[in-house]
């Protein structure tokens, strides 16, 4: 069977299983000679120059390292933390103080920045001062929900103890998913102002679209609205259930190694589900992008990187 480009991932479960393979942690410690072969066994693909003897399941491993690891815009390595299989779960440690909420909203949102400068659509160059702006932004709007919410849950007598825990729990979910949209916008505002590329169905460069740039900011928000959902709602659940266990209750120590099994299996499932909502490189109509580039092509449709 022949490899098919991203854009031939249709169906959601087409995605999900691509995206299984992309946050799939093993790829982490590919070695670079490694990620050489791979790429140059598809490159020989690409060109019908393929040794004897490989196999289909060999091409198939190839593509997933190279589609993990390199950019597809740059063709360059995107460093290995700020690839899709980071996780932060101090966000859900219970008890937290307001020093300790302030630290994690900030380690999160700062690898948010970093991991959306580096699978960002890099089909124009985005200056410092832009990553500088978003990075502040998300931080700053992060910390002000959480620690506005926890302060107001803190004076609301009326709740019981255990009632305000549960529910100093959920504080993460409006702070991370507001914030996570703030920084998709900030750190990818360029693309808004400057357009991304479009390309028709033979890989031509068609040209530069605003309207293509809005759409993929979209669909890459509305991911980062999904994704925390089973992150920091399921675990908060999950644990007030379990920390009633005599096992726990009996093991203290046993709640932070439980709750970060917890945290990672919903995490596995989070990830790969809501950047599976919308394809990596979407197709738009040429009809309902800029004048100039419907006039410039007889495609009826153009592919675009939203961007992960």
């Amino acid at each position: 069977s022949q490899l098919g480009p991203l854009s031939a991932t249709t169906s959601f479960y087409g995605r999900f299983r691509h995206f299984l393979d992309i946050i799939d942690p093993r790829t982490l410690f590919v070695t670079e000679s490694r990620l050489k072969e791979a790429v140059q066994l598809l490159e020989d693909y690409k060109h019908g120059t393929l040794p004897p003897g490989v196999t289909n399941k060999e091409l198939w491993g190839a593509q997933k390292i190279k589609q993990a690891i390199i950019h597809p815009d740059t063709n360059e390595k995107i460093f290995m933390p700020f690839r899709m299989s980071g996780i932060v779960v101090g966000l859900l440690l219970p008890n937290q103080t307001l020093a300790s909420t302030i630290f994690w909203q900030w380690l999160n949102q700062s690898h948010n920045a970093c991991v959306n400068y580096a699978n960002r659509n890099a089909t124009k160059p985005s200056p410092t001062s832009k990553f500088i702006q978003g990075y502040l932004g998300a931080v700053i709007s992060a910390v002000s929900i959480a620690v506005g919410l926890n302060v107001l849950v803190q004076r609301a007598n009326k709740f019981t103890p255990a009632t305000r825990l549960l529910i100093q729990r959920f504080v993460p979910f409006p702070a991370v998913a507001s914030a996570n949209v703030c920084n998709v916008v900030l750190m990818r505002h360029t693309e808004l102002e400057e357009g991304i590329d479009v390309l028709d169905s033979n890989g031509n460069i068609v040209g530069s679209s605003r309207i293509a740039a809005k759409h993929a900011l979209i669909e890459t928000a509305l991911t980062r609205v999904v994704l925390p959902m089973p992150i920091l709602v399921l675990p908060p659940i999950l644990m007030s259930i379990l920390e009633k266990t005599s096992l726990l209750r009996s093991r203290p120590r046993m709640v932070l190694p439980v709750q970060g099994f917890v945290c990672l299996a919903a995490f596995g499932l989070a990830l790969p589900l809501a950047i599976s909502l919308f394809p990596q490189m979407s197709e738009i109509e040429t009809s309902r992008l800029e004048p100039e580039i419907a006039r410039a092509t007889t495609s009826k449709t153009v592919v675009y990187n939203k961007g992960l």
